[in-house]
């Protein structure tokens, strides 16, 4: 067998500093996916999925939006999300990574500024890298750091546009974006506005539209919807101003080089929208196993967030990994997470609160923990 020492020793290196990372099974109670509505395996999005393919929606798209592609489906599904998510336009990406990515790539330009929160997704970053804007980070969640970074690349001669990218609820520390503050920065500042809604889509807001469903109509605001989490499916929208709707169709290479997502998961998705909009009680249940979490779990370590994520910092890999073990192990899906997803120093155990677990089971956990 052909030995690649390279990567043998980067891999040997990852292993001593408990970084190594590998595959393992789904079993246990869950406290890890982002499936937070119980979407992901419910009865409901198997019926419309049923009903898709007996109304002939094909599995495969067959190549890219731009040739054969295309399918009503796609359509449907941009216009209804639109509509729900209170914008002009939408467009549905295969991925959130792949949408995130296309975004900050595509949009801002040569001669632009984008000021990010320092604890954005590792896709945003991505898109930053392919892109030819400026970029700069603000500390997490503060807004005069946003401030004083345009003001600064303003002084220093910078001319063009700007655009304030954050997340509305973090992924690994469950707090809240200052929405709100953002936006008039954003107004003050002539900015744009871009607002990754992963973790609130379903959650937060009027009928399950995000934390964002209070801006809608800005004609500088961009959110992005993920399908893979509270919604139960797979994919992501992009949901905007026609114009960078249109412009992303033009010039975002991972949409116009990509073969399209799947017509049948267009009607997935939807299916969950109207499952969200139409099913508040989901919602309401999902928040009363989020208080009782609080209640039970925060006394034992975990962070009082107010949200559905709920991260026990421990701070070290090796102890984060032997803990999360432990769980597995009476039979609770808890996950370690390690650098670089987070900052160095801040290893933890990611409690997630889905419709997949029961009070009890939340109950279990804490004594688990305990």
């Amino acid at each position: 067998m052909t030995v690649f020492p390279d990567h043998l020793r980067d891999l040997e290196q990852l292993g001593r500093r408990d970084r190594l990372r590998t595959l393992s099974p789904r079993t246990g109670r869950d406290f890890s996916s982002n499936d937070y509505l119980g979407l992901g395996g419910s009865q409901a999005l198997r019926s419309a999925v049923r009903d898709a393919l007996e109304r002939g929606v094909p599995v495969g798209s067959g190549g890219s939006r731009l040739l054969r592609g295309n399918h009503a489906e796609h359509e449907a599904l941009e216009a209804e999300a639109a509509t729900f998510f209170g914008a002009e336009a939408s467009l549905f990406f295969s991925t959130g990574y792949a949408a995130n990515a296309a975004l900050l790539a595509t949009l801002p330009q040569r001669g632009d500024l984008v000021v990010h929160d320092a604890l954005i997704h590792a896709s945003a970053h991505e898109g930053m890298r392919a892109g030819r804007a400026d970029c700069v980070a603000a500390a997490h969640n503060d807004v005069a750091a946003f401030a004083d970074a345009i003001g600064q690349w303003r002084t220093s001669g910078g001319r063009g546009r700007v655009w304030l990218v954050v997340e509305s609820l973090y992924s690994m520390d469950g707090d809240r974006a200052p929405l709100n503050d953002l936006a008039q920065l954003a107004d003050a500042a002539n900015a744009v506005l871009i607002v990754d809604e992963a973790h609130a889509t379903g959650v937060f807001g009027r009928d399950g539209r995000g934390l964002c469903a209070d801006l809608e109509r800005r004609d500088k605001l961009i959110t992005l919807h993920t399908c893979g989490k509270a919604l139960g499916c797979e994919g992501a929208l992009v949901v905007a101003p026609r114009i960078f709707v249109d412009f992303l169709v033009n010039r975002a290479r991972s949409f116009i080089f990509s073969t399209a997502p799947s017509p049948l998961m267009a009607s997935a998705v939807r299916a969950a929208l109207r499952i969200v909009a139409g099913e508040p009680e989901r919602r309401a249940e999902l928040h009363a196993r989020i208080d009782l979490a609080h209640r039970l779990l925060v006394p034992r370590g975990a962070s009082d967030t107010g949200s559905q994520i709920m991260p026990v910092i421990i701070g070290e890999d090796a102890p984060t990994m032997a803990r999360a073990a432990s769980l597995q192990s009476a039979g609770f899906d808890v996950r370690g997470i390690r650098p670089p997803a987070i900052p160095t120093g801040t290893a933890r155990l990611r409690l997630s609160i889905t419709l997949n677990t029961t009070p009890d089971d939340i109950e279990a956990l804490a004594e688990a923990l305990a």
